[in-house]
């Protein structure tokens, strides 16, 4: 520019400059120059979207899509230097529902743009001006990484939104529980609602211990059939069963003395063990509001009373959904070690399984699916209430082993919906980002199970255990440097 020419001019000069570059006026009578230069706007929009508009097309188009590939780009690094950084914090950010959802909104636009600007610089090559056969080359090229952006944007967005309504319909909005004396407790119940039963019922009950510190895993088996439980001091169970747990026969409203009976006497009578359409409410007012229900919380004062320690939330695995989880993992695989029978149940004391079952799961190795999974758990005619019990913590940790990331990520939208029917909990959102990190080290680790079942001393099939002892192990289980009374 000399000292008398004008910015104008200046600028007219510098278009004129750009306008003169192939990208821009090619030679077009040039199949060769046209054929690279249309192999060059392919390839660099795919890479950099927006950037083929700058050097060949629409200016102005080209700029907004290189910020937005700029903002999309921030946003990646920020993301990955979150996760490797400050994973809790980053993940406290996805899981939120709302953050879930505007960021499914984000990568649709975006991969929307991206399209739009890949069908734009298709239209730039000018592809009747490249040479044969590179036109048709180019023109797959260019659909080729038009899939691979749809499909990514395919693949993707429907599992943020699947992730948002998961965790906004399972998970609670309460405030972070803190660990009893370095464990995390969680009641895990695993109830039927299915046809035929006259209401939900909790045929296992176990308590999962996690080290708050190490993820180290534990799971207390408590069988349902349990006899006079003790409930946890201060509690509304505890002042009316003061000496344990008691069953009660009547014309209105009966239950036994068993463990899985507690939510039946909580919830169908009321505190004066009456009929009630209306029971559990009197013991239990804020069940509800806290997202569990008054069956539940008197269960979950059991376990605390049967272990000696603080059990905050619950997990309810109910198994009239517990097929679709399984298939939507692709199955489980169980050694099986005995032939087991599906179905009914006899007709009559005595009846052979032969005569009443619907099918048979043979002994051996096997992929099962949800429903060969169901009936795994539940068969037990055949068999011991103990045998039962072993049983379905074998599918647990064949279900655990299931979820792997790649298993996950393929399949998420089944586990998703899987989900929604199976698991009810009052666990809130915001632990979620450290159970994660938790789960993580706990893959790591093998797991222990403790079941206080009859054949393992705990008291017999027609005797309370003794619960005593029961507090010592739990203590010496979670503190193996420490003594049953917590002393070095």
């Amino acid at each position: 520019m000399t000292l008398t020419e004008s910015p104008r001019r200046s600028a007219a000069r510098g278009d004129g400059v750009l306008s003169a570059r192939p990208m821009r006026h090619p030679d077009a009578s040039d199949e060769q120059v046209m054929t690279r230069r249309g192999w060059w706007l392919v390839v660099i929009n795919w890479l950099i979207p927006g950037s083929a508009q700058v050097l060949a097309g629409n200016r102005r188009l080209g700029r907004f899509g290189l910020a937005a590939t700029l903002v999309m780009w921030l946003l990646i690094v920020l993301l990955v230097a979150g996760l490797l950084l400050w994973r809790s914090a980053t993940l406290s950010v996805l899981i939120n529902p709302f953050v879930l959802v505007a960021l499914t909104v984000i990568v649709v636009a975006y991969g929307v743009l991206w399209i739009i600007l890949s069908l734009d610089a298709l239209r730039l090559t000018r592809l009747v001006k490249t040479a044969t056969p590179g036109r048709y080359l180019i023109a797959l090229l260019s659909v080729a990484l038009m899939l691979v952006t749809g499909g990514t944007v395919a693949f993707a967005a429907p599992r943020m939104l699947a992730a948002s309504n998961a965790i906004d319909q399972i998970f609670s909005a309460g405030a972070p529980i803190e660990p009893d004396d370095g464990y995390y407790n969680v009641l895990l119940l695993g109830g039927d609602s299915s046809e035929g039963r006259d209401s939900l019922r909790f045929d296992s009950v176990s308590v999962v211990s996690v080290n708050a510190d190490t993820g180290k895993v534990t799971i207390f088996g408590l069988p349902r059939q349990m006899l006079n439980v003790p409930f946890e001091e201060g509690t509304p169970m505890h002042d009316i069963y003061p000496n344990g747990f008691q069953g009660q026969a009547s014309q209105t409203c009966s239950w036994n003395a068993w463990l899985n009976h507690v939510r039946q006497r909580v919830e169908v009578c009321d505190a004066n063990g009456q009929f009630s359409e209306t029971g559990g409410e009197d013991l239990y007012p804020d069940a509800a509001a806290n997202g569990s229900a008054p069956g539940i919380e008197a269960t979950k004062d059991a376990a605390e009373g049967i272990l000696g320690i603080d059990v905050e939330h619950y997990v309810l695995l109910d198994m009239h959904g517990f097929a679709s989880l399984v298939d939507a993992l692709g199955g489980v695989e169980i050694e099986v070690t005995q032939r087991l029978p599906e179905g009914p149940g006899p007709a009559y004391t005595g009846q052979p399984a032969e005569e009443w079952a619907t099918g048979w799961i043979e002994p051996g190795l096997q992929t099962m699916d949800g429903d060969t999974a169901q009936w795994y758990a539940r068969s037990r005619y055949t068999t011991t209430d103990w045998d039962r019990m072993k049983r379905q913590r074998e599918l647990q940790a064949a279900i655990l082993e299931q979820f792997t990331p790649q298993n996950v990520l393929t399949r998420f939208q089944d586990i998703a919906a899987a989900g929604d029917d199976l698991v009810q909990t009052d666990m809130p959102q915001a632990d979620l980002p450290y159970f994660f990190e938790l789960a993580v080290k706990a893959k790591e680790q093998p797991i222990d199970s403790i079941e206080f079942t009859p054949n393992n001393d705990y008291g017999t099939d027609t005797t309370p255990p003794d619960y005593a002892r029961i507090h010592q192990d739990v203590a010496e289980a979670l503190h193996p440097t420490q003594d049953g009374d917590g002393e070095e």
